[in-house]
């Protein structure tokens, strides 16, 4: 992160558009390609398979909680130790942070395969899939050290300012589960069919090959972080780098785990009006990812750029930082919203049939769509308080505005209004948490003396 970089608002914006746009896309294939491997299984397979995939999914949640939490403390660390042009800082915290991930990685994978049956048990995974799960479990945890380090690394490519090579990795990923899955379920080409563990071992070998490809790539192009000997050789136990990872991820993972549990909640209270309701759920739902996807992506951004402003000593910055982002927020997310009310009827018919079902899709996205962008700003706020190394109090706000906001309005509202008071309470919450992480921000935040925690 170059003095440069920031010279001019306009060299700002281009700068953070051309490091957004391929993390927009990265995480919009991720959730292609899940959809499209849960089809293949479907109709390959059956409703049986589905059931026995869709149990891993809690359990696949709590992992990447941990996951994605150790490496927003990482990014941290490193856009900081990049800004501050210290290569050798940050492959200290790359060598901490792999390290780490290692160890955390292999324990998984040995308990989970050891124990995956008495997991699946107290789930209360039904006797009929047991079968069917047990093996499809066993290989995705056996598998989860390569998906770890997977995660790991291209968020720590990110946090130098690099978002291309993610989303070729992941592009590379998706078409080597495209193709395998299909083949190694069927059998195809003289390959034996595998059933029901095919999609998780094409996953592995998905993993494995894009690790291989990026170790090759990365030192072909003489990338800062190519794993090489000067970055191996920091792979190992630092407690200090170790305790700072942990202070600035664990809050992330806990506000992850508690968004998931009020997931299910409200999901509780849905299921209470009927299947056309929670069919209308989980089609709102879809529209609302692909416009939280890009408000996520901004504020990930934002805190990558706080960072390496804080780590090259230009703490100063962080407002043109944050005014950026909140610019791109209202016009990327805003955009996205406004396309949304406009076409509310045909992306509801994507995933519903049903012409009442669709109507009542409609009506509640419009109660709450204008509220992502409350929603985006919220994160945003918090990204870049993050990149200080403030965790704590957003973590909070966030989940007071779960645990006092959203769900007791959802619980009164539903009483009051039916259905529609659920989407209320949602677009409640995001506004109050919006209101909340700002004032913060903005009365006791901004008046604190940053510092590189590095």
């Amino acid at each position: 992160m170059s003095e440069h970089q920031f010279a001019q608002p306009q060299q700002l914006w281009k700068n953070f558009l051309f490091f957004l746009l391929p993390l927009i896309a990265t995480n919009i294939l991720q959730n292609l390609s899940g959809t499209i491997n849960t089809v293949f299984v479907g109709q390959m397979l059956g409703v049986n398979a589905i059931a026995a995939v869709a149990v891993f999914f809690p359990i696949l949640f709590f992992l990447l909680a941990f996951v994605i939490g150790l490496s927003a403390g990482t990014t941290v660390l490193v856009g900081q130790a990049w800004g501050a042009q210290n290569v050798e800082k940050v492959r200290y915290v790359v060598g901490s942070t792999l390290f780490m991930t290692l160890i955390g990685g292999s324990v998984i994978a040995i308990l989970g395969v050891v124990f995956a049956e008495d997991l699946l048990l107290a789930l209360g995974t039904n006797a009929n899939v047991m079968h069917l799960s047990l093996p499809y479990v066993q290989w995705m945890l056996a598998g989860s050290p390569l998906l770890f380090v997977y995660m790991i690394y291209t968020s720590i490519l990110r946090g130098v300012g690099d978002s291309i090579t993610p989303l070729l990795a992941l592009g590379l990923t998706s078409l080597i589960g495209l193709a395998i899955t299909p083949i190694l379920i069927a059998g195809y080409f003289g390959f034996p069919a595998l059933g029901i563990i095919a999609p998780a071992i094409a996953t592995i070998i998905g993993y494995l090959a894009v690790l291989i490809f990026l170790a090759i790539y990365l030192n072909r192009n003489d990338h800062p972080l190519r794993p090489d000997r000067a970055l191996l050789r920091h792979i190992r136990h630092q407690p200090e780098l170790s305790k700072i990872i942990l202070k600035l991820g664990l809050p992330t993972s806990v506000q992850m785990v508690t968004t998931s549990v009020a997931g299910l909640v409200i999901v509780g209270l849905v299921n209470r009006f009927g299947s056309d309701a929670t069919a209308a759920y989980g089609a709102v739902n879809q529209v609302l990812n692909y416009i939280q996807f890009p408000a996520i992506s901004i504020a990930i951004a934002a805190s990558i750029f706080a960072a390496q402003a804080i780590g090259a000593g230009k703490a100063e910055l962080l407002s043109k930082v944050t005014r950026t982002a909140l610019s791109m927020n209202l016009l990327i997310t805003g955009g996205l919203i406004l396309f949304a009310y406009l076409f509310s009827k045909y992306l509801m018919a994507l995933f519903i049939t049903d012409p009442e079902v669709v109507k009542l899709g409609q009506q509640l996205l419009f109660i709450v769509l204008w509220s992502m962008l409350f929603f985006g700003a919220s994160a945003i706020f918090a990204s870049i308080m993050r990149a200080s190394g403030t965790v704590l109090v957003p973590m909070l706000i966030n989940i007071m505005a779960i645990v006092l906001i959203e769900i007791p309005c959802a619980y009164r509202f539903s009483q009051l209004w039916g259905l529609k008071g659920i989407w209320i309470a949602y677009a409640t919450a995001f506004v109050c948490l919006c209101l909340l992480q700002g004032l913060y921000y903005h009365l006791i935040w901004k008046k604190k003396t940053v510092h590189a925690l590095i």
